[in-house]
């Protein structure tokens, strides 16, 4: 590894401002690349795209050109033409996909030049965002896997497995219940968040006919998308046509489309072509040569050096701009340094003021090749303005901890009352208010929250279950902040093997795993009665702007004390006189509870919810065991 790259001088002397890669038009191709330690460097260009084959069509030296950059100019057309860069460092010779790539070959070895608005669809120049609120808390987020959606056969969807698939309206479970993307309307979310759907690893887009699964944490080429997702990953415009058609269809059908991205570590470091190019220069490397690893996937990455924040930034913006992205989820953003993350939120929202931008904040151990780099964690989210953070303090304590498999307040942990008040008003301790932390259950981590529940409360039954599901969905819904739940938790949804036995990390486990069965909506009342509730649940979320309120404060929220151990309630007042009565009892006895002066009119109780009144209700009244109570002043 060459050293200093994260030296003043360094930076000083090699960060380059412009645009990296190569630009097309039907009149030539131009090519530049950052290779600062190369001594020479050149492209080389190829009739197909996988690599191995001998189809070399031609080699192009390139010259050094301003701030460790090299350039090839006026080539001709090349559109569809598969090329790779090939640099001399220290008398080795590295070739290497283009970092910059916007299309490849199968697996992703070889780039290729690419007109991009050929792959426009129709209809795309007029796509618009959708409208959906002013405030990060005025989202829903839903966060799915492409595969997940479709590949089960009751899912009635005809492209499983793929992009197509996330786009297809009009599919029906054998029993005529709604699935895929009109299921998710109905539901009412306002995002859906993909997980990755760039060009990942540990899936061979060579072999689609081989049973392949991988969640996607395992970064190749970062300005791709995922060939497996597609129904031709041999021809490199495929792809990036049949991700834009899924963005217009779910634009379409009035969501936004959070996109999840893992910049703190890739696939294989060794191997990743930035640092094919630049020896080392894209990850942390420890004093004694080894990467550093906080990521516990091989590799942390750099984010704190100049040319790798600006790929960053550079790369999310693309994102952003060329397949209109609403939204970013960060993978361990606690590994990205602060001064990055605020760039990202300050190009983005130049571009998109309303676009979504959060992360995971835990704190995990790395290697910084600076002094003094702060990183982003929920402890540092005061110095992340506009970023939000997944808030496990509310998770654990709803459902338990991470750590360990024991009950969490709703299925029957005492002593949770004060962290569920705390986590309700938006303020779980680490972040400035209700626009930093996103509040969840279950996301693709760790069990579903009805596997959790099963595991935690092993002496419960299915009915009993539920009830603490739909009271967990009933904080997370009525909470300050940014609600996010994991598709099918709205279904009881539950990942097991041929066995029986519940899967607890199913990132590498079967679609008959991971994929969701969708006719349990046709044949189980407990899960309709759950998805029913959600969908009350949000849409009263949605009638009540004071539950919504981005900061701390905004409204006025009185904790009502004196109440039953497992008990929590609430007076929410609105500045435009609207009074709201929320509680929750997680205890396995009656609450009672007086309602302040008045007549209420019941929204939500333990099996319904919604925006229509249930009844009336004033005085003294009982609140039942593992159930909420939602009620509006008349």
């Amino acid at each position: 590894m060459t050293p200093g790259y994260s030296t003043k001088a360094f930076e000083k002397k090699y960060t380059y401002a412009g645009r990296l890669g190569s630009v097309w038009t039907p009149e030539r191709t131009d090519f530049r690349l950052w290779a600062p330690t190369a001594q020479e460097a050149e492209v080389r260009l190829y009739a197909g795209g996988r690599e191995g084959e001998d189809d070399l069509l031609g080699r192009i030296p390139m010259r050094r050109d301003v701030n460790g950059t090299w350039v090839c100019t006026g080539v001709g057309d090349l559109n569809g033409v598969y090329y790779t860069y090939a640099v001399t460092v220290d008398g080795e010779l590295r070739e290497a996909v283009d970092p910059y790539a916007r299309a490849v070959g199968v697996n992703g070895r070889r780039g290729m030049v690419i007109d991009l608005r050929s792959t426009d669809p129709e209809g795309w120049g007029e796509d618009r965002p959708p409208r959906w609120g002013e405030a990060p808390t005025d989202a829903v987020i839903y966060e799915v896997h492409v595969r997940d959606l479709s590949a089960d056969e009751s899912s009635g969807i005809k492209n499983r497995g793929l992009f197509a698939g996330l786009g297809e309206t009009g599919t029906r479970t054998p029993g005529g219940a709604a699935t895929g993307l009109d299921h998710i309307r109905q539901l009412g979310v306002t995002h859906v968040q993909l997980l990755p759907v760039y060009d990942y690893g540990s899936v061979d887009e060579a072999r689609p006919e081989v049973p392949q699964y991988n969640w996607g944490y395992d970064p190749v080429n970062y300005n791709v998308p995922e060939g497996s997702y597609s129904s031709c990953p041999e021809r490199g415009a495929v792809r990036i046509r049949e991700l834009k058609e899924a963005v217009l269809a779910l634009h379409r059908a009035g969501l936004g489309v959070v996109m999840d991205v893992v910049y703190n570590h890739v696939y294989d470091a060794e191997t990743f072509c930035f640092n094919r190019l630049v020896p080392g220069y894209f990850s942390r490397i420890r004093r004694n040569g080894k990467y550093a690893d906080g990521s516990n996937c091989g590799n942390d990455t750099a984010s704190e050096r100049s040319m790798v924040r600006k790929f960053i930034v550079d790369s999310v913006c693309y994102w952003a701009e060329e397949y209109h992205m609403d939204g970013f989820r960060f993978d361990l953003a606690g590994l990205i340094d602060v001064d990055t993350v605020n760039e990202i939120v300050g190009a983005l929202r130049a571009r998109r003021p309303d676009i979504l931008l959060y992360g995971e904040g835990w704190t995990m151990g790395t290697y910084p090749t600076k002094r003094g780099v702060l990183l982003a964690t929920q402890t540092n989210s005061g110095l992340t303005p506009g970023f939000a953070y997944f808030s496990d303090t509310v998770r654990d304590a709803l459902r338990g901890s991470f750590f360990d498999r024991g009950p969490g307040f709703v299925s029957g942990k005492p002593g949770m009352e004060e962290t569920v008040r705390r986590c309700f008003l938006g303020t779980p301790g680490w972040c400035r208010g209700p626009d930093q932390t996103v509040n969840y259950v279950s996301c693709h981590d760790d069990h579903t929250l009805f596997d959790r529940l099963t595991v935690s409360r092993p002496d419960a039954g299915r009915r009993e279950l539920a009830a603490m599901n739909r009271l967990a969905a009933a904080v997370i819904f009525t909470a300050r902040g940014i609600p996010f739940l994991l598709a099918g938790e709205e279904l009881l949804r539950s990942k097991r093997d041929g066995e029986g036995r519940i899967v607890e990390n199913s990132y590498n486990a079967p679609d008959s795993v991971n994929a969701i069965r969708w006719d349990c909506l046709d044949d189980d009342p407990e899960v309709q009665a759950v998805y029913a509730y959600y969908r009350g649940l949000i849409s009263f979320r949605k009638a009540h702007p004071v539950l919504r309120r981005p900061r701390a404060g905004e409204g006025d929220i009185q904790c009502v004390e004196g109440l039953a151990p497992g008990a929590v309630a609430f007076r929410v007042l609105s500045p435009d006189g609207e009074e709201l009565f929320i509680a929750f009892n997680a205890g396995a006895e009656e609450a009672e509870l007086d309602l302040p002066q008045g007549e209420w009119d019941i929204f939500v109780d333990g099996q319904r919810a919604g925006t229509r009144s249930l009844g009336q209700a004033r005085g003294r009244i009982a609140l039942a065991p593992v159930s909420a109570l939602m009620l509006k002043k008349r």
